[in-house]
């Protein structure tokens, strides 16, 4: 499955932040269909769009993406909901949160490896490793894992992103132990001959040609991505180049398998109705059995260069109805910004365009009338920098430049001007609140410290953020608003009807 990916507003194909789900950021296969991922579980697809923040930028992983919620270091702890966390002997981190509140238990493993850390011209080989875990092992048959969960009324999947994958079970939690042997088996014990790497292959292959090849919002995504990221590997899709997905091979993954999937490059997040105590003695029974892989290597990317021109990028496309356009800049991501940075860029997103209550809704689609839909967000819970984006798409008679220029003056607006006070103080109580929300589903909390772990973050991380959110001043918000929101360091993405 790609994640597509994950902000409060967006990716069960996969969990990320859910605003930024993409369908070529992650690709989330379901081993189960269930419904969205987050209720942990596969959602279900949303309806093909013709406008590109609904097809390209909000297509696959929606449904639970809402649950998944915002895009920093995502959810803090409540009063009632700590988190502990260990290192079991061989270096694989371990998270617990109790939630007693119903007999369910969700339990997740996150590999520090993603689309981003795949070796040149081995595009996809992340995603399709994903989908060879499911494979049989030296224990267990192809399907047993599958069957296993469905005998209990569980569900279960996995998800790839850029700077991770994850799989995921939930169940109750007598099922626990077994869900953790299933894990730390084919952490180290899969058996991968040339027919199950043949047969997968032809599985990703077709999985592209459906969600991408088809798909016109998809592939301009794609080109988008290509040409923002000048240096960057997010330059470069989830789910893989064709050319090269073509020739993946036994011998690649094996070396990608033998290379990443250890404790000591993983981590363990367990929600639900469980006990710290507990959980550390079945996690020693299991996962502590599998030998330490070698020490990897510090994930450094080649740096991107700075952004000095304005570029565009059309598709016409006769299945397209509504025109739509989105832009895009390339910023700093919770672990690479300054200071207060990530956060007053997130309620810069939320102000600007985060809902009903924004800017860009307000002004474009309820007084004005011109626009089907206007917003923005911003997708900060990346390894390495990461992108602010707006959108919009017309309606009625309106233009797609008239919708443009009403959602840049309104960037120059902040920029110059500011955010009041008002707003600044009720986009943080919707931005907090819509966190505390999420804890009811305990499958959010677990993606929420799994996906900020994996991106080098800590628990610590996770708890402040509700703090760090308070703290940003309306100085900041203009800050962030005027130093990255220019538009002569901006990607475009314009999908238009095609005409005859």
């Amino acid at each position: 499955m790609l994640r597509a990916h994950l902000a409060r507003r967006c990716p069960p194909i996969h969990f990320l932040p859910v605003r930024a789900t993409r369908t070529q950021q992650a690709q989330n296969e379901g081993q189960l269909t269930s419904a969205r991922t987050l209720p942990i579980a596969r959602s279900p697809q949303p309806k093909p769009s013709t406008n590109l923040w609904s097809g390209w930028l909000g297509g696959t992983l929606f449904a639970t993406a809402l649950a998944i919620v915002t895009t920093a270091p995502v959810l803090a702890a409540t009063d009632d909901i700590k988190a502990t966390n260990f290192l079991l002997d061989n270096g694989m981190e371990v998270v617990v949160i109790p939630d007693h509140r119903a007999p369910i238990v969700t339990h997740m493993v996150w590999y520090k490896i993603g689309s981003a850390d795949e070796p040149p011209g081995k595009s996809g080989i992340a995603h399709f490793f994903e989908h060879l875990m499911f494979k049989a092992t030296a224990n267990h048959a192809a399907g047993e894992l599958n069957r296993a969960v469905a005998e209990i009324g569980g569900s279960h999947n996995a998800f790839t992103f850029y700077d991770y994958t994850a799989f995921y079970e939930r169940v109750a939690p007598p099922a626990l132990e077994q869900m953790m042997s299933f894990e730390a088996d084919r952490m180290r014990n899969l058996t991968l001959t040339d027919d199950v790497i043949n047969t997968e292959r032809d599985v990703i292959l077709e999985e592209r040609r459906s969600r991408i090849d088809s798909n016109p919002q998809a592939v301009l995504g794609e080109e988008v991505d290509a040409t923002l990221w000048q240096n960057q590997p997010y330059r470069i899709p989830v789910i893989g180049w064709m050319q090269e997905m073509k020739k993946l091979n036994r011998a690649d993954a094996k070396a990608f398998y033998d290379k990443y999937y250890t404790p000591n490059n993983a981590v363990l997040v367990v929600a639900g109705d469980v006990e710290p105590q507990v959980v550390k003695a079945l996690a020693e029974k299991t996962y502590g059995k599998v030998a330490r892989g070698p020490d990897l290597p510090p994930r450094i990317r080649p740096v991107e260069p700075e952004q000095n021109t304005r570029r565009t990028v059309t598709l016409a496309d006769a299945r397209v109805s509504v025109p739509s356009f989105s832009t895009r800049w390339v910023v700093p991501s919770y672990h690479t910004a300054k200071p207060g940075e990530a956060e007053a860029l997130d309620l810069l997103a939320e102000i600007l365009g985060g809902g009903s209550r924004s800017r860009l809704y307000q002004q474009l689609v309820v007084k004005q009338g011109i626009a089907a839909e206007a917003g923005a967000f911003f997708q900060g819970d990346m390894l390495d920098a990461t992108n602010f984006t707006v959108y919009g798409a017309p309606r009625g008679d309106a233009k797609l430049a008239d919708i443009e220029a009403a959602v840049d003056a309104e960037i120059a607006r902040i920029a110059r001007n500011g955010v009041t006070s008002d707003e600044l103080e009720k986009s943080k109580e919707r931005f907090i609140r819509s966190v505390i929300f999420a804890h009811d589903e305990q499958n959010s909390v677990a993606n929420m410290y799994g996906s900020t772990l994996a991106t080098g973050g800590n628990v610590k991380d996770v708890e402040e953020w509700p703090d760090r959110i308070r703290n940003v001043t309306a100085d900041q918000v203009k800050a962030v608003a005027a130093r990255y929101l220019v538009s002569d360091h901006s990607t475009t993405g314009y999908l238009l009807p095609k005409e005859n």
